[in-house]
């Protein structure tokens, strides 16, 4: 990722890179590229599609419930994250 030490000086949060050809370590964003090609076989030149088709692919995405947040969709999670009591002091929680 180019300037992350920029990116991870200015929150103070560290960013973390997985080791090349190890896709264990990117559970999730793997996960996702699989729910990606459900919409997008491998190969397709995004640029063909307009910007509607992308958020609407989006929106499906985040309003599908995921067993990792109890079956909650990452909106809802979010939201509660936003919303909760915690937040009130302007303190940003990890899930």
């Amino acid at each position: 990722m180019a300037r992350h030490q920029e990116i991870t000086l200015a929150p103070g949060m560290p960013i973390y890179f997985c080791d090349p050809h190890s896709p264990w370590q990117r559970g999730t964003n793997e996960n996702t590229n699989g729910l990606l090609r459900q919409y997008f076989p491998k190969g397709t030149d995004l640029s063909f599609h307009g910007p509607g088709i992308l958020e609407n692919v989006a929106a499906e995405l985040n309003s599908r419930p995921r067993k990792r947040h109890g079956y909650r969709t990452p909106a809802e999670v979010l939201d509660g994250i936003l919303s909760g009591p915690e937040n009130q002091t302007g303190v940003a929680l990890t899930a």
